[in-house]
């Protein structure tokens, strides 16, 4: 498969935020046949639900970019396997989470199969998503909605509480050289 350009959004709203989004992006920095090529600011957010099963707490949110040669459904299966590695609980999908992956968009992809949407489709709906996608690229084009992270961050109507924290991403678990491939023999 070809290089592509993806999104992932990351957030924690259980246990040490922090630590746990440090731990996902380290943990992204390994991906096989994947580069991380950028990481939003940490920002702090208000739990967007309005059944209430997400709990009080505020999340810590971030977006990642990543070049990789990796397929979606295998870049699907990786991303569940680290949330369920960080503590996701499993039976309680819906509820507080240690670590949540969303994958926002797979290049200029239109992906609908069994568990993956991509672009997600609420995403821009949501500032948790689009402060940090901004930040990343803010002329980063939507393939079916044609309008960039900015201008789609101009026209959003939510209104939920988003605060960019001073955190160096990262910072409690240096990045590591990603893994390869090994040679066929």
């Amino acid at each position: 498969m070809p290089q592509e350009t993806i999104f992932i959004g990351f957030g924690s709203n259980r246990g040490d935020r922090q630590e746990l989004c440090d731990r996902a992006i380290a943990l992204m920095n390994l991906l096989p046949l994947s580069q991380v090529t950028g990481v939003s600011s940490y920002y702090e957010t208000e739990p967007v639900d309005p059944e209430g099963k997400l709990g009080e707490s505020w999340f810590f949110n971030g977006v990642i970019r990543l070049e990789t040669s990796l397929n979606p459904s295998s870049l699907l299966g990786i991303l569940q396997e680290t949330e369920r590695g960080l503590g996701r609980d499993e039976s309680n999908r819906q509820g507080p989470r240690t670590m949540d992956f969303d994958v926002l968009f797979f290049g200029q992809h239109d992906i609908d199969q069994p568990g993956l949407r991509v672009p997600h489709p609420r995403l821009h709906q949501r500032r948790f998503v689009l402060e940090p996608l901004v930040e990343l690229d803010p002329a980063y084009m939507h393939p079916t909605l044609h309008q960039s992270m900015e201008d789609l961050l101009k026209d959003l109507k939510d209104t939920s509480r988003v605060k960019k924290l001073d955190i160096k991403p990262g910072s409690k678990f240096p990045s590591r050289p990603t893994c390869s491939v090994p040679p066929s023999s």
